[in-house]
This record gives structure tokens, sequence and C-alpha cells, in this order.
């Protein structure tokens, strides 16, 4: 596990130590224009969209160490070139094949964390996932940003070949893992085979609940981070750039700071209304996003409001993330814990794909109806929480009933449900 979390905090460091300056390198280094740099944005998200569906079947089949290291081998020459890339075609294909390799990691260390965790120590375990993501991502667009200069195409080589030895490190460091096979602490049912998968999660209504509410949460939360809030922030709020991101550190910081705190708040209370009552923290921080830009009070004021809605927005997220991924995996047959976390990262990439898209537009001109909307969306995560508790089984939605890795009821092999759950459940 510890080797696990190194790798998550290796590939978190290496997204942070490049992308944040992509679209600078693309458009002003290598002088391709806004337009390229934008399609090498898209290609990241189009990317993901096409390798996950079937990042998925290849963990179940193959087991997630095999997938995890072809995604780094992949993300290593993907970077290696972008660097050395001079034409718009091949800054295209290395962004595609970087974009594509970061994609498969996500799900691929997803399910070495369920097989080498129990239903007890799970949540922990992804919290530490977080925290780290989160330490990785700052402190790598902390050191890139210092390594960078827009007169100097070498050194952005150089930044996006220490990139690329990050990964090959983090291949030498996982091939020395040696994965447990661990049974899955759940109400669901037996495992399958990978063909029909897919059939059968979407026979799963908990868990096809869970996508939709999954894609509500990125939609309204992490789509909005940097188009539609921070537009909405500048545009509507009146903050300067080194308020937003100020904003963005406060959310950081409040990850960072409060995410073990909050783990112990959260261990002892259904998943499913710690999800809601994100939703309502969610809905809190759109209120203060709303006095921000539309109220009266000063300039101050209103920068004050701006990033308490980025921490309250942190504050959300940490909860979350001991609560949710964990819930993926624990919907999970045994087996085919990777093609449900790959079909749940594939939701994620769908809705920051769609966010920013709706956001942005509306955060920078329509800024009554962007911040009512989407204070809707987040009371409708609330709702969408508590009618997925209804589908979840005892253990499921309450780890901590679990005694062991196979959960018993009263001395039976049968796992613990709650009245009216469906076998799907």
């Amino acid at each position: 596990m510890r080797r696990i979390h190194v790798g998550n905090a290796l590939s978190a460091f290496g997204l942070g130590f490049t992308v944040p300056y992509l679209y600078v390198y693309v458009a002003q280094v290598r002088g391709l224009g806004a337009m390229t740099a934008g399609l090498v944005l898209a290609v990241f998200a189009v990317a993901a969209l096409v390798v996950l569906p079937f990042a998925g079947r290849a963990i179940v089949r193959r087991g997630p160490l095999p997938v995890l290291l072809a995604a780094l081998v992949t993300a290593a020459l993907g970077a290696l070139s972008l660097g050395l890339a001079g034409s718009a075609a091949a800054v295209l294909l290395s962004a595609a094949a970087l974009g594509a390799g970061q994609a498969v990691m996500q799900p691929a260390l997803a399910t070495m964390i369920v097989d080498c965790s129990t239903a007890r120590t799970r949540s922990r375990a992804f919290a530490m996932q977080f925290f780290l993501q989160n330490l990785g991502l700052g402190v790598g667009g902390l050191i890139g940003g210092h390594l960078v200069d827009t007169s100097s195409v070498s050194s952005f080589t150089v930044l996006f070949a220490i990139e690329a030895a990050m990964f090959l490190l983090l291949v030498v460091v996982m091939s020395t893992v040696r994965m447990p096979r661990a049974p899955r602490v759940d109400g669901a049912p037996g495992s399958v085979s990978a063909q029909g998968s897919w059939r059968q999660l979407l026979g799963n209504r908990a868990m096809v609940r869970l996508c939709v509410l999954g894609f509500v949460l990125f939609f309204a939360c992490y789509g909005q981070f940097e188009s539609g809030l921070s537009a909405y922030g500048v545009e509507a709020a009146g903050v300067s750039t080194s308020a937003l991101g100020t904003a963005l550190a406060a959310n950081t910081a409040v990850i960072v700071v409060a995410q073990f705190a909050v783990l112990k708040f959260v261990e002892r209370r259904r998943r499913s209304r710690v999800i809601a009552a994100v939703g309502l923290i969610w809905a809190v921080a759109w209120v203060a996003a709303g006095y921000a830009g539309l109220g009266h009070g000063s300039q101050e004021m209103a920068t004050a409001a701006f990033i308490s809605t980025y921490a309250l927005f942190g504050l959300g997220e940490a909860m979350l993330s001991p609560t949710v991924a964990p819930l993926v995996a624990d919907l999970a047959p045994e087996g085919m814990a990777g093609q449900y976390n790959s079909a749940f990262a594939l939701v994620k990439q769908l809705a920051l794909a769609v966010g920013p898209a709706v956001g942005g537009p509306m955060g920078a001109s329509l800024h009554g109806p962007y911040v009512v909307t989407f204070l809707v969306f987040s009371l409708g995560i609330t709702w969408l929480a508590l009618r997925l508790g209804r589908r979840l089984s005892a253990v499921q939605d309450q780890p901590w009933l679990a005694k062991s890795r196979v959960v018993a009821q009263g001395g039976s092999g049968s796992p613990a449900r709650v009245p009216g759950a469906s076998s799907t459940a």
C-alpha cells in the first residue's frame, strides 16, 4: 500500500508539473497558435474517453498492475515526445499518448488500493490517496513554474523530460509490488466474466445511481473550478488574478489540512448521508459566490466571499474522498473492481468535459442564472445521495459493520443487506 501511495503522489506530481503550462508551451513557446493549444487540451479529454471503456476490461482480465505499467510507459513516451515535438501533428499525437496514459492510471491505482485494503481500511486508504494527489499537484505546479522560461524552448524540453523520467521511475517502483488476491466486501452478487461486464454493470441499479450522482458531483464542482467559477469571479465579483490564485490555494490548503480530521468524522457515518451533507455545504458555497458577485458589499468582502467559496468546495472534497471511491469498490462484484473504477472514471471525464463547456459561458455573462443553476445542482446532490442510500446494503452504506473481508450476518455466510434491497443493489 505504501508503494501504491508513492505511485499516486508521483503521478499527481507529474500531472501538476506540466499540464498548467501546456497552453503557453504550445501556443507561445512553439508558436503553434491558440487554436492548436486548445485542441491539445481537448485531445487530453478525448483520449481519456476513448481508452477508459477498454481499460476496465483490461484490468479485469490482466490485473491492475500490468495495465498500470503499460499506462506509465505510454505516458512517459507521450511526455518525452511532447517536449521534442515541433509540429502541430506531433504535438497532438504526443498529447493523446500522455492523456491516455494518465487516464488509465487512475482506475488501475484505485483497483490496486481495493485489492490491498479491507472494508475497514479502505476509506482511510482513499483519503490518503486524495491527500497525496493534491499535495503532488501543488508541489509539481510550484516546482514546474520555477523551471519554465517562456523565452526558452529547452526549458520546456527539460520539464517534459523530467516528467517522463518520473513515470519511468514509477514503473520501477511499481514493478516491485506483489498484489494479493483479496475478495471484495460488499452486498453485491458474485463475480462475472469480462464478457457482458458492461451489461452487468448497467444492471446494478445502485451503481447506475452512483454514476449519475458522480456526474453531478464532478459537473457542479470540478467542472467549474478553472472555467465557469473563475470567469464568474473575474467578471461578476471583480476579483483580481492574484485573488483567484489565492482562492485555488485555499481550496488545496483546506483539503491538505482538514483531510484526516474530516476522515475521523465521516468514518462512522452513513456514506449516503455524508454525500448528502456535501451537497448542502456546496449549496452554501454557491450562496457565498452569489454574494461575492451579486451583492453590494465592498470589494474586500466580495473577495473574501469568493475565496470562502473555494474553501467550502475543498471541505466537501475532503469528505467525498474517503466516501465515493470506496463505495464504487464495495459495489463491485468480486473481480470486477477494475471495470467499476473505469466506468466511474469515464463518468468523471464526461462531467469534466461538459462542465466547462456549460459553465464557462454562463459564468462569464449570465451571472445570476449561473449561481442559481449550480445552487440547484448542489441541492440535487443531496437528493440523489439520499435516494442512493435506499439502494445500498447495510455494509455498503456503513462499512464499519464489517468484521472481516467476508461479512456475515448472524454468523451465517450471507452478506448483510438492508430490508428491501434488490440483488442488483
